[in-house]
This record gives C-alpha cells, sequence and structure tokens, in this order.
C-alpha cells in the first residue's frame, strides 16, 4: 500500500484536480492507494478570513462563504457527470449550511473561540476531499471516501492537537484491514478529540496526516505531491539557480523544513522516521521529474552542504548584563517566561561569559515577549544588575544544511567570508554540536543577496554571477554592451563569471530587468523604458540588493561621478571611465579609497588613464611591492596625439579635430581635451595613485590653444576660432619642423611638482615616434631608476576603451 497527498495546488481547480485523478489512476493500477487532500487553494485563507470578519460583526463573511460554495460548485459541474451530482451537490449544500450556521454564532456573541475555529477550518479539507473522492469515482470505481476525524484521534489543544497515536494507529489499522477499495480519498489536517470535538493539526497538518497513515500501515513509501520538483537547494522563487535535491536524509529534511523549505510541513518526517518509510516529494504538473527522496540511506555526495534554508520575519531578543555571570537559573527563567506566553524559541546562542543570551522568535510575539521578560527580571533590571530585553525586529534567520558538514573544516569560514564580501552584516551566530546546521541572523532586507551568494558559493560550481549596472550606453557604452553580449559565454564556460546587465540608462531613458537585459535588442527595449532619473535609479539598485553588484559609469558627467559614495555605501562596485571623481578635490577622492575599503566594494578607474592600457593596475603593483614613484613623463592624450600625428601643411588643424571627434577619440567638447584640461586630469590621478597629496590646481597647463579659442562657450564657435586662428598651429608646425621635431602634448612630475604642455619631441626621444592615437609613460622609481619603466600602446577609442571598463569587471569576478 501506498499513501499519496496532493497539495492545495495540485487541487486549485478543475483543471488540476484532474491531473491528480490522472496520477492516482495510473499508480492504482499497481498497488492500494490512500488518498490525502489538502482544501482547494486559498480556501482555508478564506475561512480564517470569514471567521475573523464574523466575530468582529462584519457581514461581509456572508460574502466570503458565498464565495467558497461557488467555488466548490463550480469543481462539481467541470468535474462530475450531470446525472451523478445531485447527491453530493446535498452533501455540499449541508456543509455549506453548517458553516454558515457557525459563522452566523461567531457573529451574534462577536466572538471566536479556538474549538469554534478548528470545526470552521475543517470545511475547506471536508469539501475538497468529498467532491475529489466522487470524481475519482468516475474513473475507479472501487474508490472510497473516508473520514480522517473517524480515525485520527487527539486531544483538545485547538488549533495544533496533539495525536493520540496509540488509539489513532488501531482504528487506522483496523479500518483498512476491511477495505477493498483500490484508492481511498481522505482529508488531511482535521482529526477528532476524545470527546469528539474537530480538531486540526496545525497548517501543513495535511502532510502529517498522510505520515500518520502510511506510519499507521507501514506503507512503502509516502508520496507529497505539490508545486515543484522536490526539495531545493534553496527556494527557487529567491535563487533562481536552486536545483532539486535527489536524496536527502530524514534528518536533513526535517532541518530544511524546519527553516522555511515550504514543501514540507516539519512534523510529517517523525511518523514515517521510527518506521523508516521514504518519503518521495513530487511535482503535480510534471510527474515525469525525480523529485526528491527523503530516506535512511543516503549516498555520500562530494558537497557537504545539502540545502540552504531561511526563516524570514524574525525578531532578536538580547538579554544581557553583569548580573547573569555565574548565576544559575538566569537561562531557566527566561525560557520558562516564553513558554508561559506560549512562545516558540526558534533559535539560541549564548556568549561563553555567560553576560548575554540571544533568541530568536517570530516578529509578532517580540511585543509580548519584551513585556513578559522585563516583568520577570524587573528586581534585575531595577538594580542595574540586568538591562531591559533589546528587541531588534525585520530580521531573517538563514541556516546551511548538511548531514556531512561535520566531516569538512572551514565551511563556517566560507559562509562568513562570503557573506562578508556583500556587505551582508551577521547579528548572531548559532550552530549545534551534530554540526548539521550552521545559522545566522541577518537583515531581512539582505536575505535575497545572502540566499544567492551562498546558493553561488556551494552549489554553483564556483561559478560568479556579476550584475551590471551600466550608466552611458553612448558610442563606448555600445561598443561595451557589445563585448559582453560577445563574450558572455566564453567568461560563463572558461572563468566562471556570469555576467547579467540588470540595468542600462542612457540621458533619456532607463531600463531595469532583475533576470537580466536581453543584449540582442537592448537598444529597442530601452527605447521602452521609463523617463531617465539618477535618483530613481540608486534607489532601484538599492532596493534591488544584489550580490555583486557593479555601477558603470561611461560618462563624463560630474552629476554622475558625484554619486559614487552612494553605491560604495550599499556595498555596489563602482568601474568608471568618468575621470572628474579621481580628479576631483583630494578629499572627494580620498573618501571613494576609503568607502571602498570600509564596504568591501571594489573601486575601479584603469580607464581613466591610458584608455585600454594597464596603466594604473601597474602603478598599484609597483606601490603594492615597495617601490617608489620619483618621476613620470607621458603622453597621455591619445586624442592629441592622433591630432598632433596628423596634423600637416596638407590637412589642417581645424579639420584633424573634427575627425578625431568624429572617430570617437576626443570628449563629446573638444575642448577638454585641447585644452590641456583632461591630460592634467589624468597625471593627476596617477601623482595620487603614487601615494602623493596634490590637488588640478597644484599642475601648472601650459595651453597652446589662443586665448579666443579656450573663451568659446559651445563647439561651433570653438571649431570656428580654430579657423580663425588657423596660421597660430601652422606656425607651431613649421617651428617644429625647423627644429626636426615633432609636435607632443606632455604631462610630467618631478621633485612634487606636475606640469602638461605641447612640447617639440627631438628625434632621440621615445616619445618621437609615438604614432596614431598611442600612449606612453615613463615610470622613474627607486627600482626603475635609469631605464625607466616604459607602457604604451593605443590610449583612446571606443573599443579600447569598452575593453578597459570590461578588464576592470572581469577584475572584480576574479576577487
Amino acid at each position: 500500500m501506498n499513501v499519496l497527498k496532493f497539495g492545495g495546488t495540485s487541487v486549485a481547480n478543475a483543471q488540476n484536480i484532474n491531473l491528480v485523478l490522472d496520477i492516482v489512476t495510473e499508480a492504482s493500477k499497481k498497488e492500494k492507494l490512500v488518498v490525502v487532500v489538502s482544501a482547494f487553494s486559498g480556501v482555508t485563507d478564506l475561512l480564517v478570513l470569514a471567521a475573523a470578519k464574523a466575530s468582529t460583526k462584519d457581514k461581509e463573511y456572508q460574502a466570503i462563504v458565498g464565495q467558497i460554495e461557488s467555488k466548490h460548485k463550480e469543481a462539481i459541474s467541470q468535474l462530475i457527470p450531470l446525472s451523478e451530482q445531485s447527491e453530493l451537490i446535498d452533501t455540499i449544500n449541508s456543509n455549506i449550511n453548517h458553516l454558515k450556521t457557525l459563522l452566523d454564532g461567531c457573529y451574534l456573541l462577536g466572538e471566536l473561540s479556538n474549538r469554534t475555529s478548528d470545526t470552521i477550518l475543517s470545511f475547506g479539507e471536508l469539501l475538497s476531499s468529498q467532491i475529489i473522492a466522487k470524481a475519482l469515482q468516475q474513473k475507479i470505481k472501487s474508490a472510497s471516501y473516508k473520514d480522517s476525524r473517524e480515525v485520527i484521534k487527539t486531544n483538545n489543544h485547538f488549533g495544533k492537537a496533539v495525536v493520540n497515536f496509540e488509539i489513532t494507529n488501531q482504528l487506522i489499522a483496523n479500518y483498512f484491514k476491511n477495505n477493498d477499495s483500490n484508492a481511498t480519498v481522505m482529508p488531511g489536517f482535521i482529526a477528532t478529540s476524545s470527546d469528539g470535538n474537530t480538531t486540526t493539526l496545525g497548517r501543513g497538518g495535511s502532510d502529517y496526516t498522510a505520515a500518520i497513515i502510511a506510519a499507521a500501515l507501514d506503507t512503502t513509501q509516502l508520496e507529497i505531491w505539490t508545486d515543484v520538483n522536490g526539495m531545493f537547494t534553496a527556494n527557487p522563487k529567491i535563487v533562481k539557480q536552486a536545483q532539486p535535491i535527489e536524496t536527502i536524509s530524514y534528518q536533513e529534511a526535517m532541518e530544511l523544513s524546519h527553516f522555511g523549505a515550504k514543501v514540507l510541513y516539519p512534523p510529517t518526517i517523525q511518523p514515517v522516521l521510527k518506521k523508516n518509510i521514504p518519503i518521495l516529494i513530487k511535482n503535480t504538473f510534471e510527474p515525469e521529474a525525480a523529485g526528491t527522496l527523503i530516506t535512511a540511506n543516503v549516498n555520500k555526495s562530494e558537497n557537504p552542504i545539502k540545502g540552504i534554508s531561511h526563516i524570514d520575519k524574525i525578531a532578536l531578543l538580547t538579554l544581557e548584563g553583569s548580573g547573569m555571570i555565574g548565576v544559575s537559573g538566569s537561562s531557566k527563567r527566561l525560557f520558562e517566561v516564553l513558554s508561559q506566553e506560549s512562545i516558540n524559541v526558534i533559535f539560541i546562542t549564548q556568549a561563553s561569559s555567560e553576560h548575554s543570551i540571544c533568541i530568536g522568535i517570530l516578529n509578532v510575539d517580540a511585543d509580548k515577549a519584551q513585556v513578559a521578560i522585563d516583568k520577570a527580571f524587573e528586581l534585575e533590571i531595577a538594580q542595574n544588575k540586568i538591562d531591559p530585553c533589546i528587541v531588534e525586529k525585520n530580521l531573517c534567520i538563514v541556516a546551511l544544511v548538511g548531514e556531512n558538514m561535520k566531516n569538512h573544516q572551514g565551511l563556517s569560514g566560507k559562509m562568513f567570508s562570503t557573506l562578508g564580501k556583500n556587505n551582508v552584516n551577521i547579528r548572531a551566530i548559532a550552530q549545534g554540536a551534530s554540526e548539521r546546521n550552521i545559522s545566522v541572523v541577518i537583515n531581512e532586507r539582505d536575505v535575497k543577496k545572502a540566499l544567492n551568494t551562498l546558493h553561488e558559493r556551494f552549489f554553483e560550481d564556483n561559478t560568479k554571477q556579476l550584475n551590471l549596472f551600466v550608466m552611458g550606453v553612448g558610442n563606448v557604452g555600445e561598443k561595451f554592451m557589445d563585448q559582453i553580449h560577445q563574450q558572455k559565454k566564453f567568461l560563463k564556460d572558461n572563468l566562471k563569471i556570469n555576467l547579467r546587465v540588470i540595468a542600462i540608462s542612457n540621458s533619456r531613458k532607463m531600463l531595469f530587468d532583475e533576470d537580466g537585459i536581453s543584449l540582442k535588442d537592448w537598444k529597442d527595449l530601452l527605447e521602452q523604458g521609463e523617463i531617465a532619473n539618477k535618483e530613481a535609479f540608486i534607489a532601484k539598485v538599492k532596493e534591488l540588493n544584489l550580490r555583486n553588484s557593479i555601477f558603470v559609469d561611461i560618462t563624463a558627467n560630474e552629476v554622475i561621478a558625484n554619486t559614487y559614495d552612494q553605491y560604495l555605501k550599499e556595498n555596489v562596485a563602482v568601474v568608471t571611465c568618468n575621470k572628474i571623481a579621481c580628479s576631483s578635490a583630494y578629499e572627494n577622492y580620498s573618501n571613494l579609497k576609503q568607502l571602498s575599503r570600509k564596504y568591501n566594494a571594489p573601486f575601479l578607474f584603469e580607464t581613466n588613464v591610458g584608455a585600454g592600457l594597464p596603466i594604473i593596475d601597474t602603478l598599484k603593483h609597483l606601490i603594492a611591492s615597495g617601490d617608489k614613484i620619483n618621476k613620470i613623463h607621458a603622453v597621455l592624450s591619445g586624442s592629441l596625439n592622433f591630432i598632433f600625428n596628423n596634423f600637416s601643411d596638407t590637412y589642417n588643424f581645424h579639420d584633424v579635430v573634427k575627425e578625431a571627434g568624429v572617430q570617437g577619440f576626443t570628449e563629446p567638447d573638444p575642448k577638454i581635451d585641447l585644452s590641456g584640461v583632461d591630460v592634467a586630469r589624468k597625471i593627476l590621478i596617477l601623482i595620487r595613485e603614487s601615494g602623493y597629496h596634490m590637488e588640478i590646481e597644484d599642475i601648472q597647463n601650459n595651453s597652446f590653444l589662443p586665448a579666443e579659442c579656450m573663451n568659446t562657450t559651445n563647439n561651433e564657435d570653438f571649431f570656428k576660432s580654430l579657423l580663425t586662428h588657423a596660421s597660430h598651429f601652422e606656425n607651431l608646425l613649421a617651428e617644429a619642423k625647423q627644429k626636426n621635431s615633432r609636435l607632443k602634448f606632455v604631462a610630467s612630475f618631478e621633485n612634487g611638482k606636475a606640469s602638461v604642455g605641447l612640447q617639440f619631441i627631438p628625434s632621440d626621444s621615445p616619445f618621437y615616434n609615438l604614432e596614431g592615437k598611442d600612449n606612453i609613460v615613463q615610470f622613474y622609481t627607486d627600482r626603475y631608476v635609469d631605464q625607466p619603466l616604459l607602457i604604451k600602446g593605443a590610449g583612446a577609442g571606443a573599443a579600447v576603451t569598452a575593453s578597459g571598463i570590461f578588464a576592470d569587471v572581469i577584475r572584480i569576478g576574479n576577487v
């Protein structure tokens, strides 16, 4: 014999019930079955609501009863042939009338007792089971119905009654010994007390009913049919990458179900555990899926962690004070108080100094517990021996569960470091001596990040998911998006990095998609997005609170640069090609670096200098290894180098600058490049990264532009001024030829002083043959004295800048 239990979603409507009937019919061909069913989905909640309305003199309960009646009669019309409906409808009407009478009584009295509540709630299972039994008889003629209240006996603890197994087991055995039916349908959740009152086994009690029957009959297996493919490594609604668990031990299943794995009601396991009856959790909507088998004999896997679970809406209560140290009985008094108030303790931890005890309870019990504890310890509190009870609400317990955890070292360390890297603060820790469970209390807003981060660490083959929020998808940004699209599969397969673009924004529109924006048609999707707003963008990033979040700034916007601190404080990494932040006031630059360290959020800006060239990264390695930068000479503007390399007698200065803009080598405002401001910012960043304190005003800027060019206020006037002063630029070119030199815009730092400006570079200089848009940097250090460390390569262009940004993103993924 086998017991099959079907939950509320499995019997939500006629369509779902037909799936159940097919499963039962097929299974009945192999062996006799007991089929335990829950109330139709949502009906128990409606009954709770109706009872609450009636007891508070709200006549809306009558309409709710009407909804319940309609829901069940609609199912009858779709499941049962018209000629077979009459008797069943009479039974349903009788039940509905009984329900109405009970609710009318609650309305008249203005109260709802626990005993009456149990009777009211029982109608959900009674109605569903009678309808399903009749529908099953259309397929299995010998199918029968048995009211669980006749065979499951409990005490009078209404709401969560305690089963009398001695009587119950005997009644179940006697009934089925004489039952020849191939399939017997029974309502879950309900029972009767010894004096004949209807009781309930607690929410989720239909699982428990099935387990009680399975144990009493010593069946071959207990099957729990639900709406997911078994127990998962984490909640699949929160962790998209969660995987079904193929096999799991009774103890592991109990731990996971206690910590919020909703597919199994925790007490279910106890009756079948004693009889060593396997539990198979299956999906009604995917019956071909393997599901999860819960058994005593589980093959040991390489991964000692079986699952990650959580309980939300938790409050942490702390009782502390010197008056507890060495005083016996403090813990006893605390737990007695909670017991008297019927408050369940979910989590316990105590400092070895005995100075404090922390307990985790449900949020709804927190205020009641605080009052009771303070009253129980009022004398010690008055004498300042113990502090008043401290309550912290809106917390969550996250637990790693696994039978083999005790045989593996370092799991706690991996758990804590993984959470720490994502700035998830741990409020309390508990681990039993069995080492089957490591539990931590965290802020409720961090639960999604914590579960995904831990699942990634322990179950996803060390694949790291990076969630990108990209601001600026213009010239460089478009190349960046294309590179991600091109390399996405390679990164996942070879570097175990899974890149997802969660948000994109330009100056007009912004778009968010928590599951990742399609990179094939992101331009079209962005046009359909909402109006761009940087405050709303930041707020959404904070609200999502995703693990491994990276804000990517591909703008030259000062307003955006001023928001970096808000991201870093939320443990969101910042990758930027925008030079404004790092060349702003030294105090701001230093603050961003400190925030990066404090909140463990990388702040990378390699592309601030040299586009894709590894200039800043190389500099960091020099400093980290103990070297000291004494002098820097560099050509740091690829755009200026392109301009002066192409400026000639046949190609005038104005046209060359125009062409540089067309090819994306200059800033949108070319005067930023030609004025030397851009180069000054770059050398300033290198100086600061070398360990020196300097402001932008300290850098001497020897501009080669005439004053009229510098004083223009828009691009059109600027280009006109270049034509007006064409002779000035031609004279510079002529002087360079006369000196057998080339024009290069050079940045220098030496003896604590820095300058930028146009120079005539002789033929014996390494700068002389610098072609195209190349950059070159010479670092003179304590170790590189006579021959400087030289870095050279393309220093401008959308593609190379995008690749530099991409490299910074990958660098974060490899941390």
